[in-house]
């Protein structure tokens, strides 16, 4: 098949969304298919670049030309509504490569609701998050899990979070496109239940299947040169947390919790400074900004144990399958797609948000029982088969197929059961 994927961000741009795109392209490829990817120039990019079999298009956008408009001008984001110049650069693409099936990642796939008619090519859509209910992306609403959308409400929840200027077309944006976003995407992949019913894909008798995220069977620890890097860990064991150092992450959490341990191990937090990062630690903690993933990887073969404490409903954090690949317990909250990834009381153990005496003692009963953080270890390394690249990737193919041999798109009959612990 021929695939064309769409995203706002692409490696060398660094994050989860990007390596995930990035991942499933190479592995389309691997596996026969001819892939390009399309997603925004950003400045000293290559426009046009081969890599391990996947060419990728970097296009200019109006918006993106204008760097007051984003808050991090290294990360200019696709609007909610299409980009003119974007649906031209997209047109001279998809002229160009002929696709038999889109896959897009995220809002840069508005600009392509323009050409459905002209093109009528088969669009997927993985949702990585809560764009299609929230213009903020993150489903909370003054830090508790939002209810739903409603226009007055949203409009004042984004003036808080992005400014009055930029909240109005943003809002106002995304509630127009929420029609023809559903009437041009043939089905929906998102990533965990939480997504799902986020998103409110099932009342709305939308067609979808939930499709986790995944990992390359070659995610492996460092090489030679990496161990510049491993200089930097604690000589002893410690506990690990990787991710953005913000408080939707439940780092104030996660360091309250340990701050009320005895005689603790070090607390090892890699990750990329965000707006509301801490900027004191309790003793023992050692903060290591912006790694590569080899690095990540080594990281979690030499600790104890993980933690994931995120008080916002996070949709799939790939760093859980990070730690059960290494046979590492994960502690994590009861909350979003974490559910979906931790088996409680077998591959790790699940706490509520925003509670740091539960998560401490959650820790407290790993450090003290090394039997049990050896066997939920153990018990993640067995369950993280079902989140390889060898066992999503073909139910993404699957997808494709489907669209290609039927006229109509999939109907609430044939969603997917999404992937559930094993109790």
């Amino acid at each position: 098949m021929r695939i064309l994927m769409l995203t706002d961000l692409y490696p060398p741009i660094i994050g989860g969304m990007e390596l995930h795109v990035q991942s499933l392209s190479t592995e389309l490829a691997l596996r026969g298919h001819q892939v390009s990817v399309a997603t925004l120039w950003h400045k000293a990019s290559i426009e046009l670049e081969y890599d391990q079999g996947v060419k990728t298009y970097r296009v200019h956008g109006s918006l993106q030309r204008m760097a007051h408009l984003f808050s991090d001008a290294s990360r200019r984001f696709a609007p909610p509504f299409p980009d003119p110049e974007v649906t031209l650069a997209l047109r001279r693409i998809m002229a160009k490569e002929r696709p038999d099936v889109v896959h897009a990642h995220n809002w840069l796939s508005r600009s392509l609701i323009p050409l459905k008619p002209w093109s009528h090519t088969p669009l997927v859509l993985t949702l990585h998050d809560y764009s299609l209910s929230c213009s903020k992306k993150n489903l909370t609403y003054h830090e508790a899990i939002c209810g739903g959308p409603e226009l007055r409400k949203c409009l004042g929840c984004c003036i808080d979070h992005y400014g009055l200027l930029r909240a109005l077309p943003i809002v106002l944006a995304n509630h127009a496109m929420r029609v023809p976003e559903r009437s041009a995407v043939d089905v929906f992949l998102p990533v965990s239940r939480a997504v799902a019913s986020g998103n409110q894909l099932q009342s709305r008798r939308l067609p979808f299947k939930v499709v986790p995220n995944f990992l390359r069977e070659d995610a492996a620890p460092l090489h030679g040169d990496d161990e510049s890097y491993r200089a930097q860990l604690p000589a002893e064991e410690f506990i690990l947390f990787v991710g953005a150092l913000g408080r939707h992450k439940g780092i104030d959490v996660l360091l309250e919790a340990y701050a009320g341990l005895i005689k603790p191990p070090p607390l090892v937090l890699i990750g990329t400074p965000w707006v509301d990062s801490p900027t004191r630690f309790p003793p023992g903690v050692t903060v290591l900004n912006s790694w590569p993933h080899g690095p990540v990887m080594d990281a979690w073969s030499r600790c104890l144990m993980g933690v994931v404490p995120s008080t916002w409903p996070e949709p799939c954090p790939t760093v859980v399958m990070e730690a059960m690949h290494a046979a590492r317990p994960v502690i994590g909250s009861r909350i979003g797609g974490i559910p979906d990834l931790v088996a409680d009381g077998e591959t790790g153990l699940l706490v509520s948000p925003c509670d740091p005496i539960a998560l401490r003692q959650s820790i407290e009963r790993l450090l003290v029982d090394p039997g049990l953080r050896k066997r939920m270890g153990q018990a993640g390394q067995r369950r993280i088969a079902q989140f390889m690249a060898s066992a999503i990737v073909p139910r993404i193919e699957r997808v494709y197929e489907e669209l290609l041999l039927s006229d109509r798109p999939l109907t609430d009959s044939r969603i997917e059961t999404p992937v559930r612990p094993n109790k």
